[in-house]
């Protein structure tokens, strides 16, 4: 399990729901529905922190529910 906040929206233009992994760049995921694109949300996670860790990245730390103004 992660603490990253996990943004889940509906795109009509792909009939798809879409998550979104704001402090992670660029993580984000589909899926048919709202379950399966956070599923699939998480499995990317794990990719994206593994990839990081590989390359000697920096992995932001988890911050949970980001604060919008």
């Amino acid at each position: 399990m992660n603490n990253y906040e996990i943004i889940v929206y509906w795109s009509e233009d792909d009939h798809t729901f879409i998550a979104e992994v704001p402090e992670l760049a660029g993580c984000m995921a589909d899926g048919k529905t709202y379950i399966e694109a956070v599923q699939n949300a998480e499995a990317i996670i794990a990719d994206w922190l593994e990839t990081a860790r590989a390359l000697h990245r920096e992995i932001p730390v988890a911050r949970g529910k980001l604060a919008y103004a």
